[in-house]
């Protein structure tokens, strides 16, 4: 078993993963289900990320092995693997990185207070300085600045949780009744909290490039067992946060039948005000700050991870498999990914609700099978038999594609009729 010393010091991939996966899934969705349907919403988040974790850990295990991609594992079981693979990736390239930046810049407007700038120009703001640090620092001030970021947002959320506990539950109003969670309403909400908690299949592809950053910052490869603790400690920290803004939600608002916005910006100042009525007026700077820092450490970490899942794409897709690795393409393929998200971001702004719930349709309904491929990946001959995952993580995982094939049908009857 690696030292605490070790684990820190390996401290990559996981906490990346951790910093992406704390966005809205948790500040909003976790908080909501809380606040609406009370602390029996701790169990579909539990299971989300049980019946999950086997499609994350893959991506760290197959490339600490091979040391290849994820998606060089796809183009090794048949170019239609690639192919789906990246018409995923392009869905989520015009989509889900706009819609992150416009929730990002509405929140810095609503927390500081700068009403009189337009939410295009603070987004515009955003993807400038965010393509700045991440062509100059790339992955080593990434790991670095987000060794900090998340640290702060761990103890604080802690603090508050504690205090929320202490304080007790809030009085519920008279004839209080609970919200129903099996009506249409309560499953769709469901859904998506489940869809999203920690966060989407497909990101499994970026852990897998993070994991060969990391190797090319440091210079060695860790053993499979250290690598899989660092991930673990990424990937607890993801659930137990979630179950930290459930607490929140549940212990505040459950059973106040507070109105809560449907709007991920409005709802996310209306948490930083429930923060500080338990803490202290004093304290609303500092929570601002924080719940800002999530978002935006989102923002970072999928722009970059985006951009390498990309240019790993064009690579194994183009005839002679041409390196697009260098520090050039890096910063080309930033900026464009820059520009794109930006135009889509003004150009469908009043439309941007139906291009994310698109790309929250494929992504649903592709995560059976992106799960499959993952698994396909790590029980094939590029890994030696003693490698492979044990018979109770094979399991996990079968179930895994059963739960997430049966959550893609009933999300697809939902939607569709």
């Amino acid at each position: 078993m690696p030292s605490l010393k070790t684990l820190v010091k390996n401290l990559g991939p996981g906490l990346l993963f951790a910093s992406m996966a704390i966005g809205t899934s948790h500040l909003v969705l976790s908080t909501k289900a809380g606040a609406q349907y009370g602390w029996i919403m701790v169990v579909p988040i539990i299971l989300a990320n049980i019946l999950k974790y086997p499609f994350f850990e893959f991506g760290i295990r197959y490339t600490t092995v091979t040391n290849r991609s994820l998606i060089e594992g796809y183009l090794n079981r048949g170019k239609g693997y690639l192919w789906l693979y990246a018409f995923i990736t392009l869905v989520t390239t015009f989509t889900i990185l706009a819609a992150l930046y416009v929730v990002t810049a509405g929140l810095f407007i609503n927390l500081f207070k700068v009403n009189d700038i337009p939410v295009s120009s603070v987004a515009l703001g955003l993807f400038a300085f965010i393509s700045a640090v991440l062509i100059i620092g790339r992955y080593r001030f990434l790991e670095l600045s987000l060794k900090f970021v998340v640290s702060i947002l761990f103890v604080a959320l802690l603090v508050t949780t504690v205090l929320v506990i202490y304080k007790g539950q809030v009085t519920p109003v008279p004839d209080f009744t609970p919200t129903p969670i099996f009506n249409e309403v309560g499953i769709l909400f469901l859904i998506g909290l489940v869809g999203w908690m920690p966060t989407a299949v497909e990101a499994s592809s970026w852990i897998s490039l993070w994991t060969l950053a990391k190797q090319k910052v440091t210079g060695k490869r860790l053993p499979l067992n250290e690598a899989l603790q660092e991930f673990n400690s990424g990937y607890y920290m993801t659930a137990l946060l979630a179950i930290f803004f459930l607490v929140i939600g549940w212990m505040t608002l459950y059973g106040t039948q507070t109105e809560l916005s449907d709007n991920a910006i409005t709802f996310a100042d209306q948490v930083v005000q429930l923060f500080t009525t338990h803490i202290g007026k004093w304290a609303y700077i500092f929570i601002a700050i924080s719940a800002f820092a999530t978002m935006f450490s989102t923002c970072m970490t999928a722009h970059d991870a985006i951009t390498r899942v990309s240019l790993d794409i064009l690579k194994f897709l183009t005839p002679k498999k041409y390196d697009f690795s260098g520090k050039k393409y890096f910063a080309i393929g930033i900026i464009a990914l820059a520009v794109v998200n930006f135009i889509v971001l003004t150009a469908f702004g009043a439309n941007m609700g139906n291009l994310v719930a698109l790309a929250t349709f494929i992504s649903f309904v592709m995560a059976p099978i992106v799960g499959y491929m993952n698994l396909k990946n790590v029980m094939s001959h590029d890994l030696p038999n003693q490698f492979h995952p044990k018979k109770g993580l094979q399991y996990l995982t079968y179930a895994g594609i059963v739960f997430l094939s049966l959550f893609a049908l009933y999300y697809c009857w939902m939607v569709l009729f």
